[in-house]
């Protein structure tokens, strides 16, 4: 288990290593916020192109091989991006990290698969924690970005000493990863000997297709919230900078607490109620954040918003993994379908922002929390699915 949390965080060290500094990249390289912006989309598409391919590369090789080759593709990724910047080369920088975004998210569908797997194996609701890993090791990954810039060490010796420390634990940490196994006890290469599931098969399932609009909204609502709370609490009610950055740490504070505290309500009440009372708490936060007329009654919003934008994800990964032997398929789909939404949605609200106000474009996200709010019942529990996972690996410690 102390694997996977390592994993889990070091994975959001080294997203936020890079994001923490970009206004340093944009600068070295001598770009504007659009041609900034477009670097940073050859990224995303790298990453939207490689999760449908996570599924299949977890099947073939396994969940922990998966990890070391997408924690690996990250390191030569930012060596490359750290060798574009010392030579202010945008295109090697555009290699660099279009193959970045290919390898955040082979070694995220990874991590989610044996977070999974963990999660059934010792019986409870863990997943939401594994969650709260990543978002704390941002946090770090952040925290030492801004350090690093402030005592002015260049962006390229930091992302070549991130590059060895996220090959170093990203091949060592997956020795203690649990074994892979169905819920028959074979190893998910013994599955494989019989009859081999369609490639792509997953993309057919109706429930698997609907957890999948489940996590658009829970990943739309988090990743709106992380691009344009600061800049709406500037433009809407007139704060300071500092305010609207506040702002943000109050959104991003109430989720890390709850995916901390979530397992066990979880557990209690199962995952629909949770969802739908999360996608409620989501929706009605955001409401009120943007009707509020004052920065107190916003960040009431802000916190309603933050808790409720907490589980959905993390649920999402839980419910599609529910079979172990078509795990790795299943959480590949919600993933792409989540993280196409992470990465494309506040784009869109940028736009329509410059139209009806960012405060008032974020209500466009309201829409797709609704639809998550419907079909959350895709997301409950197979019962007796779980009893058979749990008898067959109960004589195993996680």
């Amino acid at each position: 288990m102390i694997a996977t949390y390592a994993i889990f965080g070091l994975n959001g060290l080294v997203f936020a290593s890079w994001a923490a500094r970009i206004p340093a990249a944009s600068g070295t390289l001598g770009l504007g916020a659009g041609q900034m912006g477009g670097l940073l989309l050859v990224g995303a598409v790298g990453s939207v192109l490689s999760l449908p391919l996570a599924g299949v590369l977890a099947a073939r090789v396994g969940t922990g091989n998966t990890v070391r080759i997408g924690g690996t593709a990250a390191a030569m990724a930012a060596t490359l991006v750290a060798l574009g910047l010392a030579t202010v080369s945008v295109p090697v920088v555009g290699v660099g990290l279009f193959l970045f975004g290919c390898g955040i998210a082979l070694w995220d569908v990874g991590q989610n698969i044996e977070g999974a797997d963990v999660e059934r194996r010792v019986g409870r609701t863990i997943m939401p924690r594994f969650h709260a890993a990543f978002s704390g090791g941002a946090f770090v990954g952040a925290l030492i970005g801004a350090g690093l810039s402030a005592v002015d060490v260049s962006l390229a010796a930091h992302l070549v000493a991130v590059a060895v420390l996220s090959v170093v634990v990203s091949l060592w940490a997956p020795r203690y990863f649990l074994p892979e196994t169905t819920a028959d006890g074979d190893t998910i290469a013994q599955a494989h000997d019989g009859a081999r599931p369609r490639r792509f098969g997953a993309w057919g399932e109706p429930r698997t297709l609907l957890i999948g609009l489940v996590v658009l909204g829970a990943a739309l609502t988090e990743g709106a919230a992380n691009d344009w709370v600061a800049k709406a609490s500037v433009d809407g009610l007139g704060t300071a900078e500092s305010t609207g950055a506040i702002m943000f740490a109050v959104f991003v504070a109430a989720m890390t607490a709850l995916r901390f505290l979530g397992g066990p309500l979880i557990d209690r009440f199962g995952r629909v109620r949770v969802l739908q009372a999360s996608l409620g708490s989501s929706l009605a936060g955001l409401v009120v954040f943007v009707a509020a007329p004052t920065v107190p009654l916003a960040a009431v919003g802000a916190v309603l918003w933050g808790a409720g934008a907490a589980l959905g994800f993390p649920m999402g990964m839980s419910a599609a993994a529910d079979d172990p032997e078509r795990a790795a398929a299943r959480v590949s789909v919600v993933s792409t379908i989540g993280y196409t939404a992470f990465l494309a949605g506040p784009p869109l609200i940028g736009f329509l922002g410059d139209a009806v106000g960012i405060r008032n474009a974020l209500l466009a996200v309201g829409v797709a929390v609704l639809a998550s709010f419907l079909v959350a019942p895709a997301a409950r529990e197979r019962p007796a699915q779980i009893e058979v996972t749990l008898r067959t690996g109960s004589d195993r410690t996680p």
